[in-house]
Parts: structure tokens; C-alpha cells; sequence
């Protein structure tokens, strides 16, 4: 059996101008970074905007687990599928982090024969968005540790900086560090410490920016500390919001690249899920919809909360991805078990995917359920999830684009295509004007099922000092582990008789919303025991082995 990268090695794709074809583009709105990938130029929007929108089909998941789901290698073959039926498609993806790639999780360029090409440029450097987003991060930190050497003219707190440095690699013993040691020549020692790149708020701030004026306004928002007396310090503040733009302005230009069967794909941003909103930009969403009669997207609660907030973006139909797998695991079965046919955990892993159905309902939006097929699937089990979805309403359809690419997907198409007069009115989970501890508890009891909301000391704090400097209208992104609908990971399927606890807030003033972190999650993960990049080469004629 070939390997997702020996397959995409095999492949034979046509150069990006095909793909940008498709679209109505031409070499004169690409901006080529090699043969197969390109940028596309502000030019082109100026065209665009007044057309009429396609149909915006958001691709989520269950709850994740280590057996699974396919979200993005649904979300591509999905698109291959519209484009087997004669839709003009675009598919519309996160960029993928170094961290996960050389860490644990692989790449995230789809699988099998629903992938996007070229699968190990978009992995490692691509266009070089994240490289200019981490120099852009650093820039403002180097710049605000200056203030503070050359006298400190705006009397910042030195305990109270809170802009630390990124880099897109996970590397826990960079978590805390001092920096300014070695001697007054050396700059001012305080604490400080390192994120990832996609955990920066640059990393928000360029997938939730209309256009490059509202990317540099927001960038001047930035709150990097607080002066002695509580005021806020941005980067106006510091006079460099013109450089931090200088930077980004190639990077805020979404990605063209095409799948295995030549689809356009745009790539763009990439936020982590479970500790920024996790979508990728509105730029490249806003464009696959005027290009393109059908765009596929991806993301849950944080894309219709807070991107589709801020962009007035509403979607057409939600597909949510399962597996038989992730059910029984769900259910209760360890990861070793799972090829063994278990109907049993089938059935207590689909109080999950009920949970999930549940809330792609309760924003009013039509939900279909697409089974993520598995050799080892029994049709006892198949059947199940048939049940559910027939006794919750929703369509149902089986999903073969791993071994079959677009034709694996052409069932899941016409089901997400019928489901387009199913929708109502779509509801948001909480109102711009309720306050931020109300919009918290919205959230945990509507979407996770928690019974109530804890705060610890420092939280509470934190939730004060937040209404008295005037962000407490912001929404919110919830930053908690990816494994649970509650704030431990242990707990999988539908936990009940739960609370989470807030453990701190933070004003991220540029993308404009309160991140709330619940219960131990991290900013800068750290690599396991084996990382992935212990199994990954190149051999001298430039061949790659082990990237996914």
C-alpha cells in the first residue's frame, strides 16, 4: 500500500496555471512560487468582489481522537466530487504547522487519493507565510524589549509584558525563559517565554483581516504589556505597526495549489484549533466564493462564533466527519481493539456525533453526517449511525475519497447538494452584547454540555480587569483541549455532570476577541517520545520518505 507522500510523488498534476483556469484566472493574476503553487494579487479582488457568492459548505468532525476522523481528507475529496458532477468548486484549507508535522500529528495536506499538491511544500515552507508571521511576531518582541533598555519612556510593568516571542516548532523547554541576562549591555532581565507561531495573534489577526488596511489597523491594536498604572501598550505604541505590515504583505495573499484531480485549492493561514479560532483566512474563504459556485471550508463552533461574526460569512450546509473507529473509541474501546467489530461502542461513541449534530442544528444550519469509510467497518455497524442520523433528521452518506479520491465522494456531494433547502435561520450561540461570562456560559452549557463555569483566583481578576479597560463586548475563543466536549481529555463520548473551569483570559485586542483558556491547555506543545521527525529523509536525488 503506498503512502500518502509516495502517492502524491506519483502523481501527475498540470501546472497551477490549469487550476487557475478553473477559477477565471489568468497568469496575470498569479503571483507563481514555482510551477505548482501561486499567490493571487489584491488585483484580482478588485474584480471579483461584486459577484454573487457560491454556496459555502463547512466541513467539521466529531470530537477527535488518535484513531482518526479525516476532516480535511473529506473536505478535499468532497471538492473533487462537486467537480466530477460539473460544479466549479474551490476548496479553502488551514496551512499546516511545522510543530505537528516534525512533532506528532503529520502533515495535514488530506490522505490517499484526496490530497493537495504539492503535499511537501505545503507541509514544510510553502510561500513562507509562517516564516514572515514568526519574524513579524519577534520584530514587535525585540522592538518592545528595546523600549524597555533605552529607558522606558511609556513606564511599561516589567512583570506585566505579555507578548512573548513564537517560533513553528514545538519545544516545551522554551515555554519559560528569562531573558536580558548577562549584564546591563544585554537588555532588561524579566521573564518571558515562547509560543508557536500558529498560537500568535498575528497568526488571528491575518486570517480574520478583511483587507491589508484592516491587517494594519489591527496590527497597531496588539496589546504587548501594561504600563505601571494598568494602561494597555500596543504596538502603536511603540511606533512599528508599518513594519509589522511591511512584513506581512505578501503573506496576507491567499495560497493557490490544486488537489490529485486538479481542483483549485486555496490554503491560507493556519491558527491552531484548540488555542486560537482555527480557521483559516476570510480573504481565501471570501474568494473561493467568488470564484467558484460551491466553496468547502472547515471548522466547528469558532468559525460560525467568531469568523462568521466578523465576515457576515454564513454556510450553506455542514458536513460533520466520523469513523467507526473514533466511535468506538468513544465508546470506550482502546486504540489497539479497533479493527475488531464492537456494535456495542458504536452505539455509546454516537452520543458524540449526537452532541455534534445537536449543535450544527442549534445554529439553524442543515447537518449532513459523512461516514469516513474503514476496510475493517461491519455493516452492523454502518447501520447505527445510519439509525442516528435517521432518528435525528440528518442526511447520511458514506465517504470512500481515501481509496477512490472524487468518485469516493460523488454520494457525499449529492447529499450535502439536496441538503441546501433544509436551512433555517442561522442563530448564533451568544449576542455581541452579552457580557464576557455570560458569553463563557453560553458556550460550555450550549455546545460542550457543561452544567456551570468555574473560575480560579487569577481569572477572576483577569475577567474584571477586562470590563474596566472596555473589551467586555469582544467574542470569544475558547482555547481547551481537542479531545473532550469538556475540559478534561480523558473524558470522551458526551460527558454529563460537568463544570469547566476558566484557568485565565487574555485580550487579544488586534483580532478582536477574549481568549479564555480552560483547564491545562498549552501554548507551545511539546514533541513526544518518538517525534515525527525521527522518521522523516531526503535522499541526495531529493526524494522525501516519511512526511505523512
Amino acid at each position: 500500500m503506498l503512502s500518502d507522500v509516495e502517492i502524491a510523488q506519483g502523481a501527475k498534476v498540470e501546472k497551477i496555471t490549469a487550476a487557475a483556469s478553473k477559477l477565471g484566472l489568468t497568469e496575470d493574476d498569479l503571483e507563481f512560487y514555482g510551477k505548482f503553487k501561486a499567490k493571487i494579487s489584491h488585483d484580482v479582488w478588485r474584480r471579483v468582489k461584486d459577484n454573487p457568492d457560491g454556496k459555502l459548505i463547512l466541513v467539521t468532525a466529531i470530537t477527535p481522537t488518535p484513531a482518526g476522523e479525516g476532516k480535511t481528507t473529506t473536505s478535499i475529496g468532497l471538492a473533487d466530487a462537486f467537480a466530477k458532477l460539473g460544479r466549479k468548486i474551490c476548496v479553502a484549507l488551514r496551512e499546516p504547522s511545522l510543530g505537528p508535522c516534525f512533532g506528532i500529528k503529520g502533515g495535514a495536506a488530506g490522505g490517499g487519493y484526496a490530497q493537495v499538491v504539492p503535499m511537501e511544500d505545503i507541509n514544510l515552507h510553502f510561500t513562507g507565510d509562517f516564516h514572515a508571521l514568526t519574524t513579524a511576531h519577534n520584530l514587535l518582541a525585540a522592538v518592545l524589549d528595546n523600549h524597555l533598555q533605552q529607558g522606558n519612556e511609556l513606564k511599561i510593568d516589567v512583570r506585566r509584558v505579555v507578548w512573548k516571542r513564537v517560533l513553528d516548532l514545538n519545544d516545551r523547554a522554551l515555554r519559560n525563559v528569562i531573558v536580558g541576562l548577562g549584564g546591563k549591555s544585554n537588555g532588561v532581565p524579566r521573564e518571558s517565554g515562547f509560543d508557536i507561531t500558529v498560537a500568535s495573534e498575528m497568526m488571528a489577526i491575518l486570517c480574520l483581516a478583511k483587507d491589508f488596511a484592516d491587517l494594519k489597523e489591527r496590527l497597531g491594536k496588539i496589546i504587548v504589556a501594561y504600563t505601571v498604572d494598568g494602561s494597555i501598550v500596543t504596538a502603536n505604541d511603540l511606533n512599528v505597526t508599518g513594519s509589522l505590515a511591511l512584513l506581512l504583505k505578501d503573506a496576507i495573499k491567499p495560497n493557490l495549489v490544486q488537489t490529485l484531480e486538479g481542483t483549485p485549492a486555496l490554503i491560507h493561514g493556519g491558527p491552531f484549533a484548540n488555542i486560537a479560532h482555527g480557521c483559516n483566512s476570510i480573504t481565501a474563504t471570501k474568494y473561493a466564493l467568488k470564484l467558484a459556485d460551491f466553496g468547502a471550508d472547515l471548522g466547528a463552533e469558532k468559525f460560525l462564533d467568531i469568523k462568521c461574526r466578523m465576515s457576515g460569512l454564513r454556510p450553506d450546509a455542514v458536513v460533520i466527519v466520523a469513523t467507526i473507529r473514533a466511535l468506538k473509541m468513544h465508546g470506550g474501546v482502546d486504540k489497539k481493539n479497533l479493527a475488531a467489530p464492537n456494535v456495542a461502542a458504536v452505539e455509546r461513541g454516537l452520543e458524540n456525533l449526537a452532541k455534534h449534530i445537536e449543535n450544527v442544528q442549534g445554529f439553524g444550519l442543515p447537518a449532513v453526517v459523512a461516514l469516513n469509510d474503514f476496510p475493517t467497518d461491519t455493516d452492523e455497524e454502518i447501520q447505527a449511525v445510519e439509525k442516528i442520523c435517521a432518528d435525528k433528521n440528518v442526511r447520511f452518506a458514506r465517504s470512500k475519497v481515501f481509496a477512490d479520491g472524487g468518485l469516493g465522494g460523488i454520494e457525499l456531494a449529492k447529499a450535502v447538494e439536496d441538503s441546501f433547502n433544509d436551512a433555517k435561520n442561522f442563530t448564533l450561540t451568544y449576542s455581541d452584547d452579552e457580557s464576557i461570562a455570560e458569553k463563557i456560559s453560553a458556550v460550555a452549557t450550549k455546545i460542550y454540555g457543561a452544567d456551570g463555569v468555574n473560575y480560579t483566583s487569577a481569572a477572576k481578576k483577569q475577567l474584571a480587569e477586562i470590563e474596566r479597560l472596555g473589551f467586555g463586548k469582544l467574542p470569544i475563543c475558547i482555547a481547551k483541549t481537542q479531545y473532550s466536549l469538556s475540559d478534561d481529555a480523558a473524558k470522551l463520548g458526551r460527558p454529563k455532570n460537568f463544570d469547566v473551569t476558566v484557568r485565565e483570559l487574555k485580550i487579544s485586542a488586534g483580532a478582536g476577541f477574549v481568549v479564555v483558556l480552560l483547564g491545562t491547555i498549552l501554548t507551545m506543545p511539546g514533541l513526544p517520545k518518538r517525534p515525527a521527525a525521527e522518521k522523516i529523509d531526503i535522499t541526495p536525488d531529493g526524494v522525501i520518505s516519511g512526511l505523512f
